[in-house]
């Protein structure tokens, strides 16, 4: 999938890679998509509830190399 930026929250544990992916679409443009990499696995729950919240829409989620992906496209 295509995306405009990239963050990567390897390492980081919650809440922090909700708070670090907020602040990165805070600086893109509407419509655009973020490509998030974490290694939290309450990643997967949190950045769903995090999509909802917010109106930002998960595109896509899925496992590469024991880390989890997501696609996020700015409301």
């Amino acid at each position: 999938m295509e995306f405009n930026k990239e963050f990567d929250a390897s390492g980081l544990a919650c809440p922090l890679p909700i708070v670090k992916t907020k602040k990165a679409l805070a600086d893109m443009s509407s419509g655009h998509v973020l490509r998030v990499i974490a290694t939290d696995p309450g990643s997967v729950c949190d950045m769903v509830a995090f999509a909802e919240q917010t109106g930002n829409a998960l595109l896509e989620q899925s496992t590469e190399n024991s880390k989890f992906v997501f696609y996020l496209r700015k409301a």
